[in-house]
């Protein structure tokens, strides 16, 4: 069983060019995914990879850091823009929140993940193209 992929910075890159990057969720808090507030890390720019979807990692856990139900991991993607049941990419700040999406994926029966370990930091340090604010 493969929970998750690993997919790097180039691919990303080429699907976006080729307008088929799919589903992208990033795990980060809304207001850094939107680029309203500054990045913890030095040198990172504001906002977040075109076509990416925002699912902050705490809708799907509960206050006690359990991982919540089923249903409501699935409600927490369809909120965020996300079809649960369809390949997705995730990303965060480092990579490390990603993986926390991905297992809320494979609870809610999703093996089709792929987890761009190089995430914000990688892609925000670069001249990548970005977004701000809300998804469009």
């Amino acid at each position: 069983m493969d929970v998750a992929q690993v997919i790097d910075k180039p691919t990303i890159e080429a699907l976006i060019a080729a307008d088929s990057l799919g589903q992208m969720a990033d795990a980060r808090p809304q207001p850094r995914f939107e680029g309203s507030v500054a990045e913890p890390r030095a040198g990172l720019r504001a906002g977040h990879i075109p076509g990416a979807r925002n699912v902050p990692l705490t809708t799907l856990v509960n206050e006690d850091g359990t991982f919540k139900s089923v249903d409501d991991i699935r409600s927490a993607f369809v909120a965020g823009g996300v079809d649960p049941d369809r390949p997705i990419i995730t990303s965060c700040g480092s990579g490390v929140t990603a993986c926390g999406l991905a297992l809320g994926l494979a609870l809610a029966g999703n093996e089709q993940v792929f987890m761009y370990d190089g995430s914000w930091t990688e892609w925000g340090a670069s001249d990548a193209p970005i977004e701000t604010g809300p998804a469009s």
